[in-house]
């Protein structure tokens, strides 16, 4: 009689699934090896798959065959397993894994897949970390690692939250084309050659923004999409060429409507991570910001916030300061409560600190029982000295520091000294989620480059309707009805009330020296439709990547992302980008020659 051919294994449970109530239940499992260990015959290995990890012992007693198949497989072979689920024996048990007071004894194995040894180690806490272009070569190695699932999961329950949410709201899903016309919106576009067209070419979008004003020109009213958002920008570890924000637009709205539903999406989003953050989120206009923080992004985690003091120097015989004050210049300080006993060497370095962003030097003053010590101290009069300490809420420990410079060095040059001492003096708290609008941006900003104004954020803004007549006398005074939402120091979304009469945009776009003839070039298909009866509308774009970073608590959004691009744009994994075959160049009409 002809010995039958087992059936083949069919997967029955998940390894991470597998508790104590499933003591002697039979069960099929299939997933990866992860460890291999020989105890004096007895086997044990570790299986996993992407609901996590069970221990199957291999007993040469009770099922040879499948002990002798267990004795060749190595770490990530892809394997089935059949047997008996039992209790692990006492002292055994393993109370950092879910499924740590259970075992399965197996009756039966099969290699469904051998595997090369990896580059590197999956899931070894123990192993020294991965050059990150390694992990990246290899990214269908490093998504197996619990960490990049666990970050999967995460970005695909926040995007399930975020739906469900919307949907709620009667927004609707409509996806907007990825080949559209090249409009400037403050980065370079990915241009793609029209092969039916010789000698034209479409744009990759940088986003959806002139679409979603047209359907909400169209009757839409409330839409959404997951848009697939692509620059050609200089890379960091928060930006990557192509990134996923959450895409909205209202009409019939006003900014605080649109506020409103944002942070119902946040608020839903957070929930997944077990965080229920309390609305309506702070505001604090672009005035106040710069003022307090010196930062229109700032991390109200601590303190540490700028004092102006212009009046405490106003009279000052201080050259330095006079100086400054007399061009028009701000002098500002911030006080580091407790941090008077750094060094010399420390001092010198945070100055060098101040002065590679801009600064021409940083002045600073110890506070001690005997008075402020600092080289400075001697310029001062004693009413100065006082006046101060008074302003800085000076007391013996704090370190004062002050920078004079224009109003945007000192923005930035104390504004990064300011976080950097927050870091180094442990001032910013764990697990805290300080979310914060910042509102009233100025509509324009003057560019030295070019000696000419342009948008702060993009020209689609509606100024703040009693801003409207400094269009045509003070344009630099203007502020847009603009609005970000930051948190921790992070920009998370961006967005405004948009114009939606044709003489404004065209007024608008006029300002930052845009001919008309260029505007109906560009963008002739948004200004004639706002012709046909275009709404008030209004919306905003949640940067998902960085958003799912921070839950994360990753420190780039290459970890949240599947398929990332190198800091220099290169896929690794894929070896992109390449050279092409002359005969697509042909076809396109393309011919290539060197730079310069």
């Amino acid at each position: 009689m002809t010995e039958q051919t087992p059936a083949p294994l069919r997967r029955s449970d998940t390894c991470g699934a597998l508790r104590a109530s499933d003591i002697g239940r039979t069960v099929t499992l299939m997933g990866w090896s992860q460890t291999n260990r020989d105890h004096g015959g007895v086997i044990f290995l570790d299986l996993r798959d992407r609901s996590g990890v069970v221990q199957c012992v291999f007993n040469p007693l009770e099922a040879p065959a499948a002990h002798e198949v267990a004795q060749r497989v190595r770490s990530e072979f892809v394997i089935a397993v059949h047997g008996v689920v039992q209790p692990r024996p006492a002292g055994t048990v393993n109370p950092r894994l879910p499924t740590g007071e259970v075992e399965v004894h197996i009756s039966r194995m099969e290699v469904l897949n051998a595997a090369k040894t990896p580059p590197f180690p999956i899931n070894d806490d123990n192993a020294p970390e991965v050059d990150e272009n390694l992990r990246l070569r290899y990214r269908y190695l490093d998504l197996r690692n619990t960490r990049m699932q666990q970050n999967l999961l995460l970005r695909h329950k926040a995007a399930q939250a975020a739906r469900a949410y919307l949907d709620a709201q009667e927004f609707w899903e409509v996806e907007t084309p990825l080949l559209i016309k090249s409009t400037p919106e403050g980065a370079r576009d990915f241009l793609v050659p029209a092969r039916l067209r010789a000698g034209e070419f479409y744009a990759l979008p940088q986003s959806p923004q002139l679409l979603k004003q047209t359907l909400m020109v169209a009757g839409v009213e409330r839409y959404y999409q997951f848009a697939r958002c692509l620059r050609d920008e200089d890379l960091r570890g928060d930006r990557q060429f192509e990134f996923t924000q959450i895409d909205l637009e209202m009409a019939f709205v006003e900014r605080d409507d649109v506020l409103t539903v944002t942070e119902g999406i946040i608020q839903a989003i957070m929930r997944v991570i077990g965080v229920d953050v309390p609305t309506p989120f702070l505001r604090m206009t672009f005035v106040e910001a710069m003022a307090r923080f010196g930062s229109d992004k700032p991390d109200t985690r601590f303190g540490l916030e700028f004092v102006d003091l212009a009046g405490v120097f106003a009279a000052t015989e201080f050259k330095a300061f006079a100086a400054v004050l007399a061009a028009g210049g701000q002098v500002k300080g911030i006080n580091a409560k407790g941090a008077a006993g750094l060094s010399r060497r420390e001092l010198d370095d945070l100055i060098a600190y101040a002065q590679s962003f801009g600064a021409k030097g940083m002045a600073y003053f110890q506070v001690t029982p005997e008075g402020l010590k600092s080289p400075v101290t001697k310029f001062l009069s004693e009413e100065e000295r006082t006046a101060f300490a008074t302003t800085l809420g000076a007391e013996v420990g704090d370190l004062l520091l002050v920078i004079a410079d224009t109003p945007h060095v000192v923005a930035q040059a104390l504004g990064r000294v300011r976080l950097h001492l927050g870091e180094k003096l442990g001032l910013i708290p764990e697990n805290t989620w300080n979310f914060l609008w910042v509102v009233d941006f100025p509509m324009f900003a003057w560019n030295e480059e070019t000696q000419q104004i342009d948008a702060m954020h993009h020209p689609f803004t509606m100024p703040k309707a009693e801003d409207l007549p400094l269009l045509d006398t003070d344009p630099l005074q203007v502020r847009g009805d603009l609005y970000d939402l930051v948190l921790n120091g992070n920009e998370l979304v961006s967005g405004s009330i948009r114009v939606h009469r044709r003489d404004i945009q065209e007024r608008v776009l006029e300002i930052i020296n845009m001919p008309l003839e260029q505007v109906r070039e560009r963008f002739g298909f948004l200004v004639e439709a706002f012709e046909y009866g275009a709404p008030p509308h209004g919306g905003m774009a949640i940067g998902f990547d960085r958003l799912i970073m921070l839950m994360a608590g990753e420190k780039t959004i290459r970890d949240v992302i599947a398929f990332p691009k190198t800091s220099s744009g290169a896929d690794l994994m894929m070896d992109a980008p390449t050279t092409v075959d002359p005969l697509q160049l042909r076809d396109l009409g393309l011919q290539l020659r060197k730079r310069g």
